[in-house]
């Protein structure tokens, strides 16, 4: 299908009730990308755990942040994902940063879906992710819509709780297929607006298949599903996601350069190629 053929358009989100919590997003087909086989979801996801030095264009300061969520959001983008740092440029859990980095996205984009980190790596200690969850829910415009909690990581079921607890929803990351099987052992926690499908292999042969692997493994879910993959094996994952109308996404917390192995220009130029991929 030619680029020409894809349709974009923005809107705000609105959110369902449902068993699992607040639900996904309802979605029209003003607020998708969409092309022959369905509708679905395009997340911008700006900036990761990557070290400000990583590309010269990476967002890390609020402002930036912001400026990069509005260039996506007139792309089409309605969800953003972002690794809120502190002044040391290191992620960071600290309400007062959070609460600063979701305040400047609104800011500029009121209607988009704004989702942050609760990862191990920035905070260990699980009762600590806890409480920094929960005092989101007091930061009023910089509070978070939705926050990424992992399944493999210690403590996640009870940071999902806090989420819940504070209205704000969850994306639940599931790196491999025992992180899968976990899940449905233990059930999909009340809140969940959807589940990352994150192949982490970097190897473009292999990247697909290791998705698929998760996929099977997950089965048959009441909330979406995101497909995406990272580094050198990004564009395969977002390609076969995009084939089989799968929520997907892209953005310099996955990679760096475009298909062809160039650096991108920018989060916005990433989004241009992912939105003109032929499928």
């Amino acid at each position: 299908m030619s680029a020409d053929r894809l349709c974009v358009e923005h809107v705000g989100f609105e959110y369902r009730s449902s068993p699992h919590g607040p639900g996904p997003p309802i979605r029209s087909p003003a607020a998708d990308f969409s092309w022959d086989g369905g509708v679905s979801v395009l997340q911008a996801v700006l900036n990761g755990s990557r070290p400000a030095d990583a590309h010269p264009a990476l967002p890390v300061l609020a402002r930036h942040l912001a400026r990069d969520a509005r260039e996506v959001a007139e792309l089409g983008i309605t969800s953003v994902h972002v690794h809120p740092r502190g002044p040391d440029t290191q992620e960071t859990l600290d309400p007062l940063y959070v609460g600063d980095t979701v305040a400047a996205i609104r800011a500029q984009v009121p209607g988009m879906e704004i989702g942050v980190a609760t990862g191990r790596w920035i905070q260990p200690d699980p009762r600590k992710r806890i409480e920094a969850v929960l005092a989101w829910g007091h930061l009023g415009v910089g509070k978070p819509d939705v926050c990424s909690v992992n399944v493999h990581e210690k403590g996640w079921v009870e940071v999902c709780n806090a989420a819940r607890s504070v209205g704000i929803g969850v994306e639940l990351g599931v790196w491999t297929s025992g992180d899968a099987v976990t899940l449905r052992t233990t059930g999909l926690p009340a809140g969940t607006v959807r589940v990352l499908a994150e192949s982490t292999v970097s190897d473009p042969e292999t990247a697909v298949a290791e998705g698929v692997r998760i996929l099977r493994a997950l089965g048959s879910l009441p909330v979406p599903v995101l497909l995406h993959g990272e580094e050198a094996g990004a564009w395969n994952v977002l390609e076969y996601a995009m084939q089989r109308s799968l929520d997907t996404r892209i953005g310099f917390e996955d990679v760096l350069v475009t298909p062809k192995g160039w650096l991108a220009t920018g989060n916005d130029h990433l989004v241009k190629l992912a939105l003109a991929t032929r499928v």
